[in-house]
């Protein structure tokens, strides 16, 4: 199916979702945010390679930063960090250049590399977002972590996309019903910037949302 730009997701939205959907749904649902140390470097990060007026041609390869891209399929949009153009015989034609270019987008990360594949999806469907706007093929993205300073070079196989279009299609039911799942307490809720909004200890002590608040009431002087 195709989707109208006014029912578009952000495209961003698939590694919280990957990493929580309870967490993409407080965002992205109840836009709810609250900021700790690792998403303020993140955006420290992002606000230094979005740069538009940035496009950088060196040899064979150009860079063109803080790319729009959108999907009509997935009905998704964003940006890509970067996109590299790289001069081949089997790429796409870019106006105003001469030759022919392979694609790959390059999503930039303030960490490390992860053992989940919440920052690979997100890289996938970047790269199946270019292959809609351009109708060509792109076999691989790449993720850049600059904690460690090294790229990450991330193969677009049939496995990830498919886990794109069935998040992005699970993504549009919750949106469209504005349903927030409910909380699953792991180890990672220590690392969510969310962990006070979402209160994933009620979960495990069995208590509700009421509890909590009479529970906090009765400790006021």
């Amino acid at each position: 199916m195709t989707y109208g730009e006014n029912e578009y997701l952000l495209l961003s939205g698939i590694q919280h979702f990957s990493f929580c959907r309870r967490q993409w749904a407080l965002i992205h649902i109840e836009n709810q945010w609250k900021e700790n140390a690792l998403t303020a470097e993140g955006k420290v990060v992002h606000e230094r390679v979005h740069d538009k007026t940035q496009t950088e041609s060196r040899g064979d390869e150009l860079t063109v930063r803080g790319m729009p891209i959108k999907s009509e399929s997935m009905g998704v949009s964003g940006e890509c960090d970067a996109v590299v153009f790289t001069r081949s015989d089997d790429g796409i034609v870019l106006h105003g250049r001469k030759g022919k270019w392979s694609v790959l987008p390059v999503e930039y990360k303030h960490g490390k590399t992860k053992i989940s594949d919440c920052d690979r999806l997100q890289a996938t469907a970047q790269a199946m977002c270019l292959e809609e706007m351009y109708c060509c093929r792109v076999d691989r993205a790449a993720l850049f972590y600059f904690e460690t300073r090294s790229r990450e070079y991330v193969a677009v196989t049939e496995e990830l996309r498919e886990t794109v279009k069935r998040s992005f299609s699970e993504m549009h039911a919750l949106f469209d019903r504005g349903y927030t799942p409910k909380v699953k307490p792991s180890d990672k809720c220590r690392r969510c910037s969310l962990c006070d909004l979402c209160l994933p200890s009620l979960m495990k002590k069995g208590e509700t949302a009421t509890d909590y608040i009479l529970e906090h009431l009765e400790d006021e002087p």
